[in-house]
């Protein structure tokens, strides 16, 4: 039984990471009261001064988080381990696969009435042509280009197995890039950006990307919770744009001059292999990897129109996005 007096209780996992802190804050805005999973040793600077309850845990051990989610309503599992580049693959399919099974199905078991799980447009369909691609853009697990992408395809599919056969009531939601502030780590888009504020971008690859304001995101998941129908998938997404007219905007911005030097992606290869093993031997992540420039091949471009229509989503423009990501690192030193 839950205790009507009380607000709803939600546990969120990743609050302590980009995107989850954002739907933390989403949360607390609507009047959630929350617990959040987050590892003993994790960085919780996006927690500060937000009235949450911490439970120290791992996705790797249910057991650590069984009795927090015990009297919560919700669940939005947003954490995932998200690198492009990975010393031990099975470490990365050990959370983002069993650990999101896990998680489901405790919480279920914890009588937790509806569930948001993050997913990644990394699992949809990329059309050739660069024509958006949507909810329903077809696509094989051998589309699946690095372990990151393979694991979040993988747990998709967990997910939606674990609706059609123990009936969990989750709404799945596709992130694309998010960027905006409290980027802390940051992710791979937050670096490009803060590398060609720094002018450390003198030239790029020929590819585009899907950006979207890590707020928006966020709301995206709430309205998910609120409107999104069981089983269904919704892109949370933004506007599409090739990575020179990203740069151009930061450019702009930063009143730097825009790179115009387009880089081939084969001669790239050899030092993408050559950091690899660097980053083998010296533990640090590689500056450019080979799944990256497999990926580069096509422009990620998507269209977010079925969670505007069923959902009411409101993604703003991009250059909102990079604007406000940039104030952000600019502020917090990382420029």
């Amino acid at each position: 039984m839950h205790d009507t007096s009380l607000p709803p209780l939600a546990f969120v996992t990743g609050a302590t990471g980009f995107v989850g802190a954002a739907v933390a804050r989403v949360l607390l805005n609507n009047g959630f009261r929350l617990r959040v999973l987050s590892r003993p040793n994790n960085d919780r600077r996006n927690l500060e001064g937000l009235p949450v309850e911490v439970i120290e845990g791992d996705l790797s051990s249910p057991e650590s988080y069984r009795e927090g989610l015990k009297g919560c309503q919700a669940l939005f599992h947003v954490a995932a381990d998200y690198r492009i580049w990975v010393p031990d693959p099975a470490r990365m399919n050990q959370i983002n696969v069993d650990g999101t099974a896990a998680l489901l199905l405790a919480a279920a078991a914890a009588g937790v009435q509806r569930m948001v799980y993050t997913s990644s447009v990394a699992v949809l369909g990329i059309h050739k042509d660069a024509t958006p691609s949507n909810e329903e853009t077809p696509v094989t697990f051998a589309d699946m280009v690095g372990v990151y992408k393979q694991s979040k395809f993988l747990a998709e599919e967990e997910v939606k197995r674990l609706i059609r056969h123990h009936q969990l009531p989750v709404v799945i939601v596709n992130p694309s890039t998010p960027i905006g502030p409290r980027d802390i780590k940051p992710t791979p888009t937050g670096r490009i950006i803060t590398d060609a504020v720094k002018g450390l971008m003198p030239a790029y690859v020929d590819t585009g990307l899907n950006i979207a304001h890590v707020e928006d995101v966020a709301m995206g998941h709430w309205l998910a919770y609120q409107k999104g129908t069981i089983g269904e998938r919704y892109i949370l997404g933004g506007e599409n744009l090739g990575l020179g007219q990203i740069l151009a905007i930061i450019a702009e911005h930063v009143g730097r001059p825009a790179p115009t030097v387009v880089l081939p992606r084969g001669p790239l290869f050899p030092l993408a292999y050559a950091a690899e093993v660097w980053a083998r031997l010296s533990g640090r992540e590689p500056f450019i990897t080979v799944d990256a420039l497999r990926m580069a091949k096509k422009k990620m471009y998507f269209s977010s129109a079925k969670a505007i229509r069923e959902l009411g989503y409101e993604p703003r423009p991009a250059s909102e996005a990079i604007i406000d990501a940039i104030t952000w690192f600019k502020a917090h030193g990382y420029c």
